[in-house]
Order: structure tokens, then C-alpha cells, then sequence
């Protein structure tokens, strides 16, 4: 057997075998793994002498493993195999003969072996385990720990122990985690004291000969202590060994793996989880702060400072050694039953700290600043839960403060707007981001404070800049916008940081007085692109400052006017966002200048379509880097909306109106004529040309007029007059001659529906007699169920806003426009994105005809020009009606069609003839309905439904919260006929429902009839159905 795991381990790990014969070894081997014998062959196949190849050796100890780990073996089993690898670890680690020792990768198996062995014998079966070990880092006859190689493998051992029963990230059965205490508890009671005593040993004799030992004592150490007595370490002969590692500097000033690693076993320490008084205690007993303090100003920390020699790694260690130690102490001043001394000391030690933290929060390197921000978190929300701060914590805080604010500033070897750095710009933003909760903190903590450094810090800024000029440091004035851009936090309102989300009075003022300085500042000429980003965007935030001081809009619109047509792409496309910002909420200051603006700006209207390249980069952009040919068409959609704003203020003209829509119109007129023809022929580029030329048209009207039909908004503007409709329907009437030669391109498709649903706000009525075209085009053999349903929710808003003058239109098209829908409903499905896009269409179907019954617009379903197409009607709201399959998707399309019968009842039904009420009467006179017969046509075919629905094996109400508010709909469609039909539904139930069921049906009609909400009958029919089945 042991030739053939052997042959089987060779085969599966030697890539030059064929592959019929690596499956059938891998099965062979896999088969090893539940057989009880196997590990006995291949505890010898790793033992044995001459050495087998490695990878045999390995495989052999992953089944041995597997062995233990499953509980294949017996005591006995277990108790040979301890003595088997006992006696191999003496004769190859117990002499330190090196040429002897396994591989790296062979003593992580044999440790991973040892550790099983550990947690299912120490308790019983291997109580010398610990000693075993120890005795294996001496060499024979010597009382030292010499055995290099013994030593390694113990300290292997350990840090493998802790791994397998303490390590808290790793999750546990409750079982393991019993055990395991159990061993923990075990350890502690008959060896730690042992470990610990050798940890001293090793360090004591390594010390200054064998730093990759010592590194991995240390290292142990560092994870034993959570779960041992701190007073094992926290001694003066182990804080004697240990601390002049922690200060130990190489004379390179370079990496010293022993330091950090003595660093990461302190931090361990002082985390330990003990009581707020020891761990006030602790912290002055091991006088951490000047042992910090040394460490900041060693030559790796201090004078290697902003050089390439600066040690970042140690850094980052004594970094979250502070971090760890500050929340550790905010952790003892919050809570609440220390007494005065603890809270005395407690508070001493903050404010001795603070300075500490703040040296590593304000380093350059950011990593190293986001290292201490958890604990600096902390301390802010302590100081925000007291009732008042103390003088030693208020004079913490502008430090605080001031740290925060120059480390929200671009350090010096930063660019802006390089590609190459994109990642760095992204992690810098995501730090601000970070470091303005900070702020925002303090300001809760100190507004007056708050208020005070952020406006010195604005005026001092603009103060220089008025005196250097351009010679400024860019990254100054960044900084100070940046603060100006998140002061609107405290100074306006519903921005979180006021009192009942109201502002600061005095922090209004002061920004007030910011706006000011910066609108007369040169800012806007700064010549880096960073800087005038930060102005448009500040000028766009603060735009109500501009309402109550309008003598400034001039001067910001011509700077607006300017910096649309700046080199930078970034700043340009990013501009033309912030302008149609800027004179959308100033429209009406300053529509007199419509006619200037629009003549600025002309010459960045002309539209140029490109087509993106087959190379073109597929990667995600954000909004910001995004300098597609597609992203600067986005961009500059924004123009022509910004113009549509500023021609159309209250105080404009009506004629001048037209014409400023003239004069942009006419040009997009004269460029589709030309295109056309290419268009047809195929050309991509002409194509594309006509999708931005109609994609405009839609934006410019937005910008004209944002009038909902059927809204009634009091912040919307009245419908828009004649003359500048009559100016649109050209653009309407553009569109729709390019949807009709160009109606197979879902992208123009696509253009002409935003700009269909963007001309109801300018066209009004005028739209009416244009519809039978628009869904010509707009429902074309190649439009998608996607486009079917946008299309259906948009005609939604055209009947419920022009209720009183569609009746006509809408009888017209009715027929057609539901022949087209019913085609896209009976399209075979292929795929999920299809079944998503039917459910879509089938609501919005059932939605558009309920539209048409709640607006008094029901006579259209049964007009001479549509009464042949109402039997299909019907028919199809049955047949969604009636699917309630659990894999359908249908059951709320099920819902909506139930509804719409129970309206179509109220409809078409006639007066009542019976009613509902806790004490009903009985019907009394006949049905007279709308529509001849249909009293009766209620009972032959809509009744049916609710019952062949209602006994379907699939429905469910009781499980499925879908098929519940189906039955719900199903009662209130069996009461609506009750209420139409009376006494004939009556008769109808007693002769042909009730038999069937086996009823009497007394409850039934009792349910029925007394049910004045409908949840209540649908309740019984519940409860009916669980009976029956």
C-alpha cells in the first residue's frame, strides 16, 4: 500500500503525466482521506529513512491530518502517532544538525500535525506536551536553550496553538469553543507559567545574537497575551528584555524587524482587556509616554523626517500603538463608575497623549494619518457627550482642529488632474472625506471655535491672495475654498450640523462676508484649473447669497461665461454643469442678459457626433475624468438646458422667448436636414448626429418650461404660451419626420422618447393631434418590451394631463397603439431580462387602461372605432388575470387585472342594486347597466375567473404575501357584481358555487355582504380555502 500512495502522490503532482492517470490518482488519494488505515502508512511514508520526494512527504502529512482532525483515530491510535513523530522530532530537531531539518513548507505541515495532536491529547493522553518541547530547545547535556532548531520549531508550535484555539477572527462551532476554553484553562493551569519563563530565557540569550528568533518570540508573545496573566509580562525582568528592543535603532535607520515586532507585541499589551482603574495603571507603569516620545524623536521618526529614509513601517507601528493606547483611555474616562483618582489620572494621561496622536494624525504619509483617526474619532465623541468641556479638553481642541484642517490640504509632491496619480487623487478625497466628520465634530463641540479658525483661515487666504497673486501656492487656496465649501454645513440650512437643522446666525454672516471677499478676490483668474473648479462650484452652493445680493451676478456670470470655454476639458464639460446650475436657480435675475449669454455661448452649441472606436476604453469613469466623446455630449446637453433657463424667465417676452428658441433651434434644424440622408443610408456617424441633435431639442425645451400636465405643483410655472409652443411644435415636428425615416434605431428611438416626454412642458394640448404619429415611431416592429412600457408610462401623463381634450385623439389611436402592445405581450421569451421586461409591460399595460377608467375616459374602450378590439381587451386582462403561476413573475400583473374588473364593474354597471353594510338589506329592483347585457357578462365571466383562480393548487395566500393582496382584490371584485347584479348573483352563487363547494352558503353571503373593507371577506375566503383543501 505504501508503493502505491506513494505512485499515486507522484503521478497527481507531476505536470508531465497524463491526465486519465492524474484523475485516477487524485480519486485514489481522495479515497485515503475516509480510510481509518491510511494514516499509519503515511505517518511511515514521512518518517522513514532514505527520505522520500517532498511532495510525498507533504501529501502523506495532509492525510495524517485530515486523520485527526475528522477523529478517525482511537486513543490508541492517536497515543502510537504521538510517539511516531515524537521520536522523529528528537532525531531531526534535537541536534541542531541543519542539513537534517525539513523544508519551510514541510515544518508548517509537521507544526499544523503537532497542533492537531495537541487539541486532542493535552488534556489526555499528551500532558507533557508543553515540556516535551521545552526540553527540545536545549541541545544534550546543556542547560541554555541553544537548540537553534528546537527553538524554532517550539515557537512554531506556539504561535500554531494560539492560531487553532484562541484566535478570535476565526469562527467556531459552540462545541469547538468549549473545548478549546477548556485547553486555554488547561494551559494556564499547569504551563504558561513554563512558556512565559522561556519566552525570558530566549530573550535574554538571543537577544543581540539571533534577531529571527527573537522577532518570533516576540511575535508570540504578542498573540499569548490577550488570554494569559498580564502580570507574566508586565514584569520587571521581561520589561527589561523587552523595552530596549522597542527603542532599538539600527545604525542604517533602516527596517529593524525585531523593533516592530517588539512595537506589535506592546500594542497587544496595552489592548489587553482588563478594568478601567489596572488599565489607567498599566499605562503609567510602563511609562509609554516617554517611551513614544523616544521613539518619535529617534533619527528614523525625527531626523530622517520628509527624507527617503524616513521609516514609514515604524511609523505606521507606533502609530497604532498611540491609537491603541488613546481609546483605550477614552474608553476609562467614559465609563461611569471609575472613581475620582482613575478619572483624575485618566484625564492627565489624555491630555498627555493628544500631542502624541496629533504628530502621527499630521504625518505626510496618509496611511500613516488614518492610523490614529479611529482613536481621535473617539476622543471628539467623548468631548461631544460632555455637558460642557473642561479647560484641559478645550485647550486640546484647536489644536485638534488645526491639525485637521492642514491635513485636509494637498501636501507638496501632489499634482491635480494627472493621470497617472487618478488613484491617489481618489484615496487624498476619500481622506477628506474622513477628516470633514472630524471637523464637523469639532464644530458640534465648539461652534464659536469652529467659526473663528474657519473664517481667519478664508480671510487670511484671500487677504494673500490679493497681495501675491497668482504667485500663490495653489494648494493654500485649495485648501481654503475646500473649508469655504464645507462651512455651508453650519451656515445654511437643513445641512445637519445647526441647531434643529437651522443655521448659525453667525456663521451666515461670516460666509456672507467670505462670498463677498471671494467674488471681489481675483480668484476666478487663478490660473491653476483645481482653483476655479472650487469657485464655480462654491458660487453654485451658495447661490441663494446671489438672490439677496444681486450686484454681484453680473461679475460671476461673465467669469461663468468665460470658464465654459476653458482649455481643460475637465473644467469645461464641468463648467457647463455648474452654469446651467448657476442660471437655473438665478433665472429670473438674470434673464435680461438671455440674449448676451446666449450670443457667449453660441459657439459651443454646434454638435459634433463621434463614434466611439472599437478600442474604445469600456473601463467605468467617474463623472469628474470622463472625457468621452459621449461624456462632453452629456456635458453639453447642460448648455442648451442653461439657455432654455435663462431665455424663459418671468419678466422675458413671450416674442422674445420664441426667438431666443429660434435662434438655437434653427441651426439643429439645418444640421439634421443635412444629415438625413446619410442617416438613411446607414452611416453611424449621421445616425449618431441625429440622436444628439434630437437629444438636445428635448433638453433645450426642459430648460423652457418644466410644466407637468396634470401636476399641481405650487412651485411650477403655468403652461407655457402660444407663441412658444407653436415654436416647439417645429422642433416637434422635426423629430418626428427623423423618427419616421430612422424609427429601426433603438438609439434614435431611444432620443425621441426623452424628447417626446421633455415637449409635453412646451407643447401643452398642441401635442394631441401629433400622438398617432409619435407612436408610429415610438412603437415600431423592432421596439423592445422595455421601450412598449416606457412609452405606455409616458402616454400615462399625456391622458391624465389632458383628460378634457383627449378623448378624441385617444379614440383614434386606442385600437392601433393596444394592437402593438398586445404584440410585444405574446413575444416568446428568451432569458431572464426578458420575463423582467414582460412583468414590466404587463403593469404598465394594466396601468395604462386603469388610467383610462379613473379618468372618465372609459367610453374610448367601447367607441364605435374600438368595440371590435373590446373583446380582446377583456380577454387579455383575464388571461393576466388568471396567471398566478408561483414562477410566472405574474401574480402582481394578476393583482392590477383584478382591480381593473372591480373598476370596470363600477363603470359599466350601472346604479347598486344592493348594498354593504353590517346590516345589509336585500337587493332590491333589477341591474340596468351602461352597457347593455353587462350585468350578466359580470356573472358568466368575471366570477368564473375569481374561482378558477381561487381553487388553482398554486394559490397560495396563506404563504405568499403576493398571492395575499390578489385575494384581496378577488373579494372586492366578487363584492362589485354583488353590488351591480343583486339578486341574480345571489340565485347564481345558491345554484351552481355553493353545491360545488358543499356549502350551505350562509357564511359566505354573510361574509359577502357585511364586509364593508374588503380585507375582511378576503379573510373568510381564506380561511374557505384552507377548509376545502
Amino acid at each position: 500500500m505504501e508503493s502505491q500512495i506513494e505512485n499515486a502522490i507522484e503521478i497527481a503532482w507531476n505536470p508531465t503525466s497524463d491526465q486519465a492517470l492524474k484523475t485516477q490518482a487524485f480519486d485514489y488519494l481522495h479515497q485515503l482521506r475516509t480510510d481509518p488505515q491510511a494514516w499509519q502508512v503515511c505517518i511511515g511514508l514521512f518518517t522513514r529513512t532514505p527520505r522520500s520526494a517532498e511532495v510525498v512527504r507533504l501529501v502523506s502529512l495532509e492525510i495524517v491530518n485530515n486523520a485527526i482532525h475528522v477523529q478517525l483515530l482511537d486513543t490508541q491510535s492517536s497515543i502510537g502517532l504521538r510517539d511516531a513523530l515524537l521520536n522523529y522530532v528528537r532525531s531531526t530537531y534535537g541536534t541542531n544538525q541543519q542539513s537534517q531539518l525539513d523544508s519551510p513548507s514541510l515544518q508548517n505541515k509537521l507544526t499544523q500535525t503537532l497542533t492537531f495532536l495537541f487539541v486532542s491529547l493535552y488534556k489526555q493522553g499528551w500532558e507533557s506536551f508543553i515540556d516535551d518541547f521545552l526540553d527540545l530547545t536545549k541541545l544534550p547535556g546543556s542547560n541554555q536553550r541553544d537548540n537553534v532548531a528546537g527553538v524554532v520549531l517550539y515557537l512554531r508550535i506556539l504561535g500554531s496553538i494560539h492560531d487553532e484555539i484562541a484566535d478570535v477572527l476565526l469562527v467556531r462551532q459552540d462545541n469547538q469553543v468549549r473545548s478549546h476554553t477548556e485547553l486555554k484553562d488547561l494551559l494556564r493551569a499547569r504551563d504558561v507559567g513554563k512558556v512565559a519563563e522561556s519566552w525570558q530565557d530566549l530573550l535574554a540569550l538571543y537577544g543581540n545574537q539571533n534577531d529571527s528568533i527573537v522577532e518570533m518570540t516576540l511575535k508570540v508573545i504578542g498573540k499569548w497575551i490577550s488570554w494569559i496573566d498580564i502580570s507574566l509580562i508586565i514584569n520587571s525582568g521581561m520589561l527589561g528584555l523587552i523595552l530596549p528592543l522597542v527603542g532599538r535603532s539600527s545604525e542604517s535607520g533602516g527596517e529593524d524587524k525585531v523593533r516592530d515586532a517588539a512595537i506589535e507585541a506592546f500594542i497587544e499589551i496595552v489592548g489587553k482587556k482588563m478594568r478601567p482603574a489596572d488599565k489607567a495603571e498599566m499605562i503609567s507603569f510602563l511609562n509609554l509616554h516617554n517611551i513614544i516620545s523616544d521613539l518619535i524623536s529617534s533619527p528614523p521618526l525625527n531626523e530622517f523626517k520628509s527624507t527617503p529614509r524616513y521609516d514609514t513601517d515604524l511609523a505606521e507601528a507606533v502609530a497604532k500603538l498611540v491609537n491603541t493606547v488613546v481609546a483605550d483611555i477614552v474608553r476609562i474616562l467614559e465609563d461611569r463608575s471609575i472613581n475620582d483618582d482613575t478619572r483624575h489620572k485618566s484625564t492627565q494621561l489624555l491630555h498627555d497623549f493628544i500631542p502624541l496622536l496629533l504628530r502621527f494624525f499630521s504625518d505626510e504619509y496618509d496611511e500613516i494619518c488614518s492610523t490614529v483617526i479611529p482613536s481621535l474619532t473617539d476622543v471628539l465623541a467623548y468631548f461631544r457627550k460632555l455637558p460642557e468641556l473642561p479647560a484641559p479638553f478645550s485647550q486640546l481642541l484647536p489644536p485638534i482642529l488645526n491639525a485637521i484642517i492642514m491635513k485636509m490640504r494637498y501636501d507638496e509632491t501632489s499634482s491635480w488632474g494627472n493621470e497617472d496619480e487618478q488613484t491617489d487623487e481618489a484615496e487624498f478625497q476619500e481622506l477628506r472625506k474622513r477628516l470633514q466628520v472630524l471637523q464637523k465634530t469639532v464644530a458640534v463641540v465648539d461652534q464659536g471655535l469652529y467659526v473663528e479658525v474657519l473664517s481667519n483661515l478664508v480671510g487670511n487666504t484671500f487677504r494673500t491672495l490679493d497681495q501675491r497673486g497668482s504667485q500663490m501656492d495653489w494648494r493654500d487656496v485649495d485648501l481654503a475654498l475646500h473649508e469655504m465649501f464645507l462651512f455651508g454645513e453650519l451656515a445654511m440650512p437643513n445641512q445637519g450640523l445647526g441647531t434643529k437643522n437651522q443655521p448659525s446666525p453667525v456663521a451666515s454672516a461670516r460666509l456672507m462676508v467670505m462670498m463677498v471677499e471671494m467674488v471681489h478676490s481675483g480668484i476666478a483668474n487663478f490660473p491653476h484649473p483645481a482653483i476655479l473648479l472650487h469657485y464655480m462650484e462654491i458660487c453654485v452652493r451658495y447661490c441663494a447669497f446671489f438672490e439677496s445680493q444681486p450686484e454681484h451676478i453680473g461679475q460671476v456670470l461673465e467669469n461663468f461665461v468665460r470658464l465654459v470655454h476653458h482649455d481643460h476639458v475637465r473644467i469645461r464639460t464641468r463648467s457647463w454643469y455648474l452654469f446651467h446650475r448657476f442660471v437655473k436657480h438665478l433665472r429670473a435675475q438674470v434673464g435680461n442678459v438671455a440674449e448676451t449669454v446666449i450670443q457667449s455661448i453660441s459657439d459651443l452649441l454646434p454638435i459634433v457626433a463621434e463614434v466611439p472606436g472599437e478600442d474604445a476604453d469600456d473601463d467605468m469613469s467617474s463623472d469628474q475624468t470622463d472625457n468621452s466623446a459621449d461624456a462632453v455630449f452629456a456635458s453639453q446637453l447642460y448648455l442648451f438646458e442653461a439657455i432654455g433657463c435663462i431665455s424663459s424667465t418671468a419678466s422675458t417676452p413671450v416674442e422674445n422667448q420664441a426667438l431666443y428658441a429660434r435662434s438655437v433651434m434653427d441651426p439643429l434644424f439645418n444640421d439634421m436636414e443635412q444629415h438625413l440622408p446619410r442617416a438613411r443610408a446607414g452611416d453611424a456617424q449621421a445616425i449618431l448626429q441625429i440622436h444628439h441633435i434630437v437629444m438636445a431639442l428635448g433638453t433645450l425645451a426642459h430648460g423652457f418650461s418644466d410644466w407637468v400636465p396634470g401636476a399641481g405643483s405650487a412651485n411650477q410655472r403655468p403652461p407655457p404660451a402660444k407663441a412658444l409652443s407653436d415654436e416647439f411644435a417645429r422642433a416637434a415636428e422635426a423629430i418626428l419626420i427623423a423618427l419616421g425615416e430612422l424609427n429601426t434605431s433603438s438609439e434614435i428611438r431611444t432620443a425621441c422618447r426623452s424628447a417626446f416626454s421633455r415637449l409635453l412642458g412646451v407643447l401643452g394640448s398642441a401635442v394631441l393631434p401629433q400622438l398617432p404619429q409619435w407612436i408610429d415611431g415610438l412603437l415600431s416592429q423592432s421596439s423592445s418590451k422595455d421601450e412598449m412600457a416606457m412609452f405606455l408610462r409616458l402616454l400615462d401623463q399625456v391622458v391624465f394631463g389632458f383628460k378634457a381634450e383627449i378623448y378624441e385623439v385617444l379614440n383614434q389611436l386606442l385600437t392601433p397603439l393596444l394592437q402593438r402592445v398586445f404584440g410585444g405581450l405574446s413575444e416568446p421569451i428568451n432569458g431572464t431580462d426578458d420575463e423582467i421586461q414582460l412583468a414590466e409591460l404587463r403593469r404598465e399595460y394594466l396601468s395604462f387602461i386603469g388610467i383610462i377608467l379613473n379618468n372618465e375616459l372609459a367610453g374610448v374602450l367601447v367607441s364605435e372605432a374600438n368595440q371590435g378590439f373590446f373583446e380582446p381587451l377583456i380577454n387579455s386582462i383575464l388571461t393576466l388575470a388568471r396567471d398566478i403561476g408561483p414562477g410566472s413573475g405574474n401574480l402582481p400583473a394578476s393583482r392590477l387585472s383584478f382591480g381593473l374588473l372591480a373598476k370596470m364593474a363600477g363603470v359599466w354597471g350601472g346604479p347598486d342594486v344592493a348594498n354593504i353594510s353590517a346590516n345589509p338589506t336585500a337587493p332590491s329592483g333589477s341591474p340596468t347597466p351602461i352597457i347593455p347585457g353587462f350585468d350578466q357578462f359580470l356573472i358568466d365571466r368575471f366570477h368564473p375567473l375569481c374561482w378558477e383562480v381561487l381553487r388553482d393548487p398554486q394559490f397560495n395566500p396563506s404563504n405568499d404575501a403576493q398571492a395575499k393582496q390578489v385575494l384581496h382584490e378577488i373579494a372586492g371584485l366578487e363584492q362589485a357584481i354583488y353590488l351591480k347584479t343583486g339578486e341574480a348573483f345571489l340565485q347564481h352563487l345558491q345554484s351552481t358555487l355553493f353545491p360545488g363547494l358543499g356549502i350551505d352558503g350562509n357564511d359566505f353571503l354573510r361574509a359577502m355582504t357585511t364586509a364593508t373593507d374588503k380585507k375582511t371577506f378576503s379573510k373568510y375566503l381564506q380561511d374557505l380555502l384552507k377548509n376545502a383543501r
